[in-house]
């Protein structure tokens, strides 16, 4: 209600709301009802802590989950840059530059940008403006300026995503830069953004995109980053996996709609942090509402606790802010998941992992 003050009902109103026999006195607790079978005893301490010592939470991840790892630097800076993409694919990437130059004048150690910021994000589009990054120089321009920023200004550049060719194929392509200008990892987006809302969106990007075969996760200057491209950050799965490795910090290039944006973009973000304790940071394309397709915006970080660090609107912004590591330890320390997992009941296995193990 606007204007108003909401109020959390008492979990005793709420019980009496769900079982209202027992608010009519039907079920009162010093009556034996023998329709319900009597308490078992309470267990006894010693037997609570036997249980838990049978969690295994250790068995939770297959292989083991790796030791968080010690990060290059305990804090930095990074730069989510929400840009305005036009049909002009010269004037996108001459844009995007700008925009890393004046992250990097703030004192941005790692620039995100979004997702399909070169090309208008369509099926029509995705063949004409695609890139061949194995290929390089002027068959992949916004490749290759990505690459010059980042060495020249000596930053982590996580470069949202462009479409790539390979072959007879087409992805939806991230690439990160490492301070030198080199390569660091790929990564094709895995979950293609298949949808169907009557009446609200429908999108397939499978008509014309390839799923990739690969989680990404890559260290660098700034800390080890896992990456996912928009729609894969609603799988958990892809989250557990690159916390299971180490992960300082998820890094997801998105464009939301505006159907799906202002219920699940912010929640999302704020569960894959809050689930595995590290930071998550996304980076939309600014609104253009005369597009076929229209973003939600509001590129976020969101912090190891779920909480929202710093976030923006729908327009052109470039938001810079600090990642302090330490919290994770902290966090991780007031709520210990890991040690809580139950091993003995379910289990996430890294197939990727495993069989690089059995190969060895």
């Amino acid at each position: 209600m606007r204007g108003g003050l909401a109020v959390r009902p008492s979990a005793a109103l709420l019980a009496a709301d769900l079982f209202p026999s027992s608010r009519r006195g039907f079920l009162l607790p010093h009556r034996r009802n023998p329709c319900i079978a009597p308490r078992p005893p309470l267990r006894r301490l010693s037997t609570v802590s036997a249980m838990a010592s049978g969690f295994k939470p250790e068995e939770s991840r297959v292989p083991p989950a790796l030791q968080l790892p010690t990060p290059p630097v305990s804090k930095f800076k990074i730069a989510l840059c929400q840009l305005s993409v036009t049909r002009d694919k010269e004037r996108n990437i001459a844009h995007a530059r700008k925009a890393i130059e004046e992250a990097a004048r703030k004192g941005a150690q790692l620039v995100l940008l979004p997702e399909i910021w070169n090309s208008p994000y369509s099926n029509d589009s995705f063949p004409v403006y695609a890139e061949d990054i194995e290929a390089g120089g002027d068959a992949a321009p916004s490749f290759s300026m990505l690459s010059e920023a980042a060495r020249s200004l000596q930053i982590t550049i996580v470069g949202g995503s462009i479409p790539e060719r390979s072959g007879d194929r087409l992805y939806n392509t991230c690439c990160v830069f490492g301070t030198d200008g080199n390569l660091k990892g790929k990564h094709r987006k895995i979950h293609l953004f298949d949808i169907d809302i009557p009446g609200k969106i429908t999108f397939k990007e499978s008509k014309t995109l390839t799923a990739g075969e690969r989680p990404t996760i890559v260290d660098t200057d700034v800390g080890r980053i896992g990456i996912g491209i928009c729609y894969d950050i609603r799988f958990q799965e892809l989250a557990m996996l690159y916390a299971a490795r180490g992960a300082h910090l998820l890094c997801y290039p998105g464009a939301f709609n505006m159907t799906t944006g202002p219920l699940h973009w912010e929640l999302l973000q704020r569960a894959r942090a809050a689930d595995n304790q590290l930071f998550v940071a996304t980076c939309s394309p600014a609104r253009d509402s005369g597009a076929g397709y229209i973003a939600w915006g509001h590129s976020t970080l969101v912090g190891p606790f779920g909480e929202v660090i710093a976030t923006t609107e729908h327009e052109e912004a470039i938001i810079v802010e600090e990642i302090d590591y330490s919290l994770i330890e902290l966090r991780r320390s007031n709520l210990p998941l890991a040690n809580q997992r139950r091993g003995d009941l379910y289990q996430l296995v890294d197939v990727q992992r495993l069989n690089s193990a059995v190969d060895d």
